[in-house]
């Protein structure tokens, strides 16, 4: 009898040694989990969100800048409208006539913009004064930029619109005669 209970024992300690492996060094599950877990938060807290930059590759429309001096607007020098953009923003007429021109068409680069941006875009403007800017706000992982984007659609094509990225998480504030807030 002592020799069976001597044997059941060596035999139950000989499978106990086989589940859990020869190796001290072996972790259970458990603790395999639980350093994976101390890994990924040290891993978390340590790494710094990598700044998201536009590839200007990707929005290029790859026209050729027209000379904006021969350039054939839509829009009469003279035509009502763009007097009253000239009066209005304060602008000279050729000036009056490129921006109502160019602003129209401005959702074409925006959108190629927005693209790449998607949820780190807050707000976007065009400046009214001579040399009329696309402003995107952006959160501020994104780094800051410029690019000149030449319009493709056949109602500006040619005409040149600067995009600038401004990583400063602001809304615009517009004026009561819609002119971008300093």
């Amino acid at each position: 009898m002592v020799k069976l209970l001597m044997s059941i024992l060596i035999i139950t300690a000989a499978s106990m040694w086989a589940l859990t492996g020869c190796d001290s060094n072996t972790e259970t599950a458990e603790q395999s989990s639980e350093s994976a877990s101390k890994q990924d938060i040290t891993t978390i807290e340590t790494s710094t969100p990598a700044a998201h930059n536009v590839d200007w590759s990707l929005v290029a429309s790859g026209e050729k800048p027209a000379d904006r001096a021969n350039y054939q607007y839509p829009f009469a020098l003279d035509s009502q409208n763009v007097r009253d953009y000239a009066e209005y923003f304060e602008v000279d007429s050729a000036t009056a006539q490129h921006n109502l021109t160019v602003s129209m068409a401005s959702n074409e680069a925006l959108s190629k913009a927005l693209d790449q941006l998607s949820e780190t875009y807050v707000s976007h403007e065009l400046t009214d004064d001579k040399d009329m800017t696309l402003i995107i706000h952006t959160t501020p992982d994104v780094t800051a930029s410029r690019y000149d984007y030449v319009l493709s659609d056949d109602f500006a094509k040619g005409l040149v619109l600067p995009i600038v990225i401004q990583p400063d998480g602001k809304k615009s504030e517009v004026k009561a005669h819609g002119k971008v807030a300093e």
